[in-house]
Formats: C-alpha cells, structure tokens, sequence
C-alpha cells in the first residue's frame, strides 16, 4: 500500500524527527512549514521521497495549494499529522487580543483547516490516519499558559469530534500529548529546569515523539480512534 503524509512544522523539532521516522518507514511525505531555508536543509538528505511545501497553517488557500501539490507530486495522500504550533507564555493580566488570537489560529484552527483540505483525499485513501500533536498543557493547567494551553484544549476537542465524524469514512482521527521536549519551543534554561525535577530525570526526545505518531499512523494501530497518546515523561503524574 502507498503511503503519502503531510507534515506540518516539519522544519525542526519534533516535526523534522516525524519526517526521518515515517520516512525510515517507508513513506512518502510532504513536508511543510513557513520556515522555508530550515525546511529545505532539513530535507534535503531525502531525496525525492520528501518533498518541502510552504505552508503557513492559517492559511485556507495555502492548505489548498500544498495539498495540491502533494497529491500531483506522489498521486494520493493517505496521512496527515497536524505538527505544526507555537507556545505563547504571558499572565493574564497581560496578555493582548492578538497574542491570544494568534496561538489559537497556528494551534488549532490551523489543523481544523488541514483536516478540511484532506479529507477528500483521505475518504479515497486505505488505512487513511490523521494525527494531531497536543500537549500535556492540555491536560493540566500550567500558570501563564492562557493562550496556548486553551489552544490546546480545544485541539484535544476537535481530535474527538473529527474522530466521531470521520470513522464512517475509514479516517482515524488520535492525538499524541508531549510533555516538554528537547526542541527550540524550550530555551535551554526551560529545558534545564525541567529535566531537573522530571520524573525519569530527564525531558524528552523529538524521535520519541516521532515513534509514537508512527505507531498512530501505522496498521499496528488500525482499531485506534479517538484516543490520547500521552509521552510526557510522567510529568503529569507530578501535578495535583
């Protein structure tokens, strides 16, 4: 069976790790992000099993153009993984209608949008996945985190009705929930500091992420929709 997938954030972090693992997996993927010099060089040992897309999420014709362009380039597309986000840290008191506004489109209306531009193609496609990358910041409330936290909890919601109303179409629709990982998202300090009081003594790794979307997007998880694929770590074990 072939297998097409459309990453987005696909530049660096976790996004650049999903691009090598379901490439080592045999798939061919469009790669996408706004971030287009670190795109290319990030793809470029690839070959043209990965082809690089500009993509800013926000965007509906952008989507349009980048599915377009996919399909034209490899002939279907059977996987999408909503990658692509932005961690916007400010109190309550201090944060702006724009800032707030701006975390919502990249995290969530963002992949509402990929899943609209997809799911044609996917109603089309054998074994077609969709996966949303989430954030344990949508499990348990962290300070300062209005904005990306409620972008995140919304995100976890539109997972799970677009798993409800696309399983009659043979799409599963399943969210993974990193806790912190080693990506530019976290200054070194951050990183630092939440190693140091991490219950395995250390955050997490892009590929470690990238191996459980490969598993959501893989035969292996076949009978799996809906569901929340926690690798955190244990850090959510730590919060009351």
């Amino acid at each position: 069976m072939k297998r097409v997938a459309l990453v987005t954030g696909a530049a660096r972090g976790q996004g650049a790790a999903i691009v090598a693992r379901l490439h080592a997996d045999g798939f061919r993927i469009a790669a996408c992000d706004v971030l287009t010099d670190e795109l290319r060089d990030s793809v470029a040992g690839f070959g043209d099993a990965v082809v690089p897309i500009p993509l800013d999420v926000t965007s509906a014709p952008q989507w349009s153009a980048a599915v377009a362009e996919t399909v034209e380039r490899f002939g279907v597309l059977t996987t999408l993984v909503n990658n692509a986000g932005v961690l916007h840290r400010a109190a309550i008191v201090d944060e702006t209608p724009a800032g707030f506004e701006s975390s919502w489109r990249v995290n969530c209306l963002g992949p509402f949008l990929g899943i609209q531009a997809v799911v044609e193609h996917l109603k089309a496609s054998d074994g077609a996945a969709i996966v949303n990358t989430c954030s344990t910041g949508a499990l348990r409330p962290f300070p300062h985190h209005a904005a990306y936290g409620s972008s995140k909890w919304a995100l976890r919601g539109l997972t799970q009705v677009a798993a409800a109303e696309l399983a009659p179409s043979g799409i599963r629709v399943n969210a993974v929930l990193p806790g912190p990982v080693e990506t530019p998202m976290l200054d070194a300090q951050t990183q630092s500091r939440l190693a140091a009081r991490a219950s395995l003594g250390r955050i997490g790794r892009p590929a470690e992420i990238a191996d459980a979307v490969a598993f959501l997007v893989s035969e292996q998880a076949s009978f799996i929709t809906g569901s929340e694929l926690v690798v955190d770590g244990g850090q959510t074990l730590q919060i009351g």
